[in-house]
């Protein structure tokens, strides 16, 4: 595991060691059912996040709550998917705040990205109104990562597992039919490889929905990767920094063989 991926990780255990377990399952069990995945031909997951490692900040809004629904407003009427929050506080300027005020504001499926280890963050995310979650196969254990994939199908919500590699991708390979990202990310540089694309495109499992992360800036880079198979896309930095973002959501699901 790389250094960052270290980081984050016992970052992200503190957070959740001081969650309330019991407060957030009488809290859950509650609640009506998350919304489902659904797309035609090919899905967009459109981010909102206001800085990363690599880029540094890519929005300071005033009112960071609102910016976030503003955003994912215009992402959903442009026809996204799935929105994506970024909830992770330290690198990426994220918050729980921003997921439960997107998850209230739209009616597409709403995800929490983060550095996600412990089951009790896919009940957290479930109470802040998330419909799934994107969990990074190389940060957790087989026993975690089932247990942890087992929860979040118990509450009815989607998982996006997130490969690097082709370990990674073959580790996919024991959730049929779930949802497998490849993220061409090298993190020990945070550069970005899109030929990744390609050269592990037939290491999916068969019966997976290929989901292409990062390095994905136009609607032509889109169309590329749907061209080689992939069902989904997740765009974030592309989309946080467009003059006009839901122009470009439109023309990448345009671009992907989809009409707008």
């Amino acid at each position: 595991m790389s250094d960052f991926l270290m980081e984050m990780g016992v970052l992200s255990a503190a957070r959740a060691a001081v969650l309330d377990a019991v407060a957030l399952d009488a809290k859950v069990h509650h609640l009506p059912s998350p919304h489902t995945v659904e797309f035609d031909g090919f899905g967009l997951i459109a981010e909102v996040k206001f800085s990363t490692p690599s880029e540094g900040v890519l929005d300071a809004p005033l009112n960071p709550v609102q910016a976030a629904v503003s955003r994912a407003e215009v992402y959903a009427e442009a026809g996204a998917a799935v929105i994506s929050v970024l909830t992770e506080p330290t690198r990426f300027g994220g918050a729980l705040s921003h997921l439960s005020a997107v998850a209230n504001a739209v009616d597409v499926p709403v995800m929490r990205k983060d550095f996600l280890v412990d089951p009790i963050q896919i009940v957290e995310a479930r109470v802040h109104g998330a419909s799934g979650v994107l969990l990074i196969i190389r940060m957790l254990s087989d026993a975690r990562l089932d247990q942890m994939v087992e929860v979040a199908h118990e509450l009815g919500m989607f998982v996006l597992l997130e490969a690097f590699d082709e370990d990674d991708l073959s580790r996919a390979a024991r959730f049929p039919k779930a949802m497998v990202g490849l993220n061409c990310r090298d993190l020990s540089t945070l550069g970005v490889d899109t030929r990744r694309f390609e050269a592990l495109s037939d290491a999916f499992p068969s019966d997976c929905v290929r989901v292409a992360e990062s390095g994905l800036r136009s609607a032509a880079d889109v169309q590329d990767v749907a061209a080689l198979g992939y069902q989904m896309a997740l765009v974030g930095s592309a989309l946080m920094g467009a003059d006009d973002p839901a122009a470009l959501v439109m023309a990448m699901r345009t671009e992907s063989g989809v009409s707008a």
